[in-house]
């Protein structure tokens, strides 16, 4: 059984390091940003930018209730000819599982993830629980 912090974000550890470039600053406090990664099938991508296209207002309200703000997912075709999608989103909660078990108790959100699921071919060097691939941040200047 995977966490509420598998499903959703994908994510097991707080990705927040230090900024590494002077006069540069990590984020506001209590705001930790988490990015990750995870291919798209190919014959899966018109779908899944129709669906993100029209996100569900459901969804959308259930991502906000958790704190989640500034959350976008990006495309791009590697050379090898795959595509991938590059997820980000900062959280501006208190507890980040407890957010996370309430949006993947949300009978919506779980409908949203049975549309989304089969497009998504996770990676093979993924941590074990993940989905998307956590992402180490390495540089940050807001």
């Amino acid at each position: 059984m995977r966490t509420a912090t598998a499903r959703f974000a994908r994510a097991a550890a707080v990705l927040a390091l230090a900024a590494l470039a002077a006069g540069c600053a990590p984020g506001a406090a209590g705001v930790r940003r988490y990015g990750s990664v995870i291919e798209v099938k190919a014959e899966k991508l018109d779908y899944y930018r129709q669906l993100h296209a029209n996100a569900w207002p459901g969804v959308l309200k259930m991502i906000k209730e958790c704190h989640i703000q500034n959350y976008s997912i990006y495309l791009t075709q590697f050379p090898d000819g795959r595509w991938y999608l590059f997820g980000y989103f900062e959280y501006a909660g208190d507890d980040f599982e407890a957010d996370m078990a309430r949006m993947a108790a949300d009978p919506t959100t779980k409908q949203w993830w049975k549309e989304t699921d089969p497009c998504q071919a996770p990676l093979a060097n993924r941590k074990e629980g993940e989905r998307w691939k956590t992402m180490d941040e390495v540089f940050h200047c807001p």
